[in-house]
């Protein structure tokens, strides 16, 4: 059985004054990442595709030195576009987060829609598994919210945050992983921190 993985960049170094897609990755972020080699799960990865924010583009960088897979930086594969609001203070990014989930249909305070965000990352994913050789594990690598809305298109789910990353269990900073089969596209593994899985 192929895997294809989805992983969402772990904890990022926060600047207010700075685009959110330009973050990097925190130096906690960096170790989480680092603390992966001679996992089984990674060693098998054969491809790696990244969205190209940094803090992904990061992420997968490090992924691709422990796997030696190559990278691929795919433009479009991006999180959720919140550039209407730009930085949020966390309490308020939270209560936007809830609304967005739980209004897919809506523009949420100018944000991209659940339901078109969905599109372009579903669309992006079977697009590039198209042409991907079904006996080579891929990792594709992006974001939590963009990630959420993958994996409930794969499951079959409705849109909704009791899908999303903190709810099933997985770190809060991000860093966490779900897995489909390649060869029947079909729902294997929740989210779940890196870390946890072999």
């Amino acid at each position: 059985m192929t895997i294809a993985w989805y992983l969402s960049h772990p904890q990022v170094a926060i600047d207010p004054a700075v685009p959110v897609p330009a973050w990097g990755l925190s130096d906690a972020g960096r170790a989480r990442m680092e603390a992966l080699g001679g996992r089984a799960w990674l060693a098998s990865i054969r491809r790696i595709v990244s969205s190209d924010e940094a803090k992904a583009v990061e992420t997968a960088g490090i992924a691709a030195r422990l796997s030696g897979a190559p990278v691929e930086v795919l433009p479009g594969f991006h999180e959720n576009d919140r550039a209407a609001t730009g930085f949020l203070p966390p309490a308020e990014f939270e209560a936007t987060a809830d609304r967005f989930f739980a209004e897919p249909a809506q523009s949420v305070r100018g944000w991209e829609r659940a339901l078109d965000a969905q599109a372009r990352i579903v669309g992006m994913v079977q697009a590039v598994l198209a042409d991907h050789p079904a006996d080579q594990a891929i990792l594709f690598v992006g974001h939590g919210g963009v990630g959420t809305l993958l994996k409930c298109h794969i499951k079959g789910d409705p849109i909704a945050r009791a899908h999303d990353q903190a709810a099933e269990g997985g770190d809060a900073g991000g860093g966490n992983v779900h897995a489909f089969t390649l060869a029947e596209r079909r729902h294997l593994l929740g989210w779940a921190a890196m870390e946890t899985v072999q």
